[in-house]
């Protein structure tokens, strides 16, 4: 979050394992949020849940089914984290900017979750 300006919101999403369909808020670097707990499918992080593919939203007021953090958040991006196939949690990052996330993002995204799911984190 301090290192990359725009990255306003930093956090980790992972699955409950009492409730697997319910992702429950991890280590997070930002304003606090009331979005402790998100169902599988509601919101972006909820669709990510189910798709199991990254989300960048450009503008979140256009976004069908987004749940709002914070009136100052214009973009998101949601990469799952997968282990063997398996989704186990995922990383939110919000932006103040609109279209902030480019494919230089995405590529950074991806690669910090794969790694982390070969570590012995979910392991």
């Amino acid at each position: 979050r301090e290192g990359l300006p725009g990255y306003d919101w930093v956090g980790f999403y992972l699955v409950d394992p009492v409730r697997p369909r319910e992702l429950l808020l991890g280590p997070f670097a930002g304003a606090d949020t009331d979005h402790r707990r998100i169902p599988f499918g509601r919101g972006l992080c909820g669709q990510v849940a189910e798709s199991e593919l990254t989300m960048v939203v450009d503008d979140v007021q256009a976004a069908d089914n987004y749940l709002s953090c914070s009136m100052d958040v214009r973009s998101e991006h949601v990469v799952p984290i997968l282990v063997e196939g398996r989704f186990v949690g995922q990383l939110d990052i919000d932006s103040h900017a609109a279209a902030r996330f480019g494919p230089e993002d995405r590529r950074l995204c991806e690669r910090i979750c794969a790694r982390l799911a070969e570590g012995p984190l979910f392991r």
